[in-house]
């Protein structure tokens, strides 16, 4: 399977962000599944590279233009397709993976998951993202959509293509 990846690119996070992050991706790793990503060699996104690397799993990365430019690229990276920018990335990575999973992220791995579940709303494609809820992370993004539906400016169908896991072992029943 190939997996999508979202998630912070800074360091000094919460060492449990961390630590879980590495627990998943020995696990996608160590059951011979794919990662795709931004490919940057910094916070959650150098931790999932390197333990699915270390785990036996395949690292593909979508790497702009300017990161390949300024070095700022993981060298667990077994394929690299450069790109653009972050349109295209994100275009790129839609084409190459089969579903998606976010990790704690800011504003970056939020223009993410919306540009996935909003193009599965019109029919682009059905692929889901998986909210990793590490610390309740989440919640407060779950509850906004929540009270966007209640408003009448969410379609009841948004939870066919965005939901939330509260553990490895929910992702892993998921997929």
């Amino acid at each position: 399977m190939k997996i999508g990846i979202f998630c912070s690119a800074n360091n000094n996070l919460d060492a449990e962000f961390s630590r879980l992050t590495e627990e998943f991706g020995h696990w996608i790793g160590g059951e011979g599944h794919t990662i795709v990503y931004g490919g940057r060699n910094s916070g959650l996104m150098e931790c999932i590279a390197r333990s699915v690397k270390e785990s036996g799993g395949m690292v593909v990365g979508v790497v702009p233009q300017v990161l390949l430019r300024s070095g700022r690229v993981s060298d667990f990276i077994d394929v690299t397709i450069p790109c653009d920018d972050l349109s295209d990335r994100k275009s790129l990575m839609m084409a190459h993976s089969d579903v998606f999973i976010a990790l704690p992220g800011g504003v970056g791995t939020l223009d993410e998951i919306f540009s996935v579940v909003a193009s599965a709303s019109i029919g682009y494609h059905d692929k889901r993202v998986i909210l990793y809820n590490i610390r309740n992370f989440w919640q407060p993004l779950a509850e906004l959509l929540e009270k966007l539906q209640q408003h009448g400016v969410l379609r009841e169908g948004w939870r066919e293509n965005l939901v939330v896991a509260d553990s490895l072992d929910e992702i892993i029943r998921m997929l």
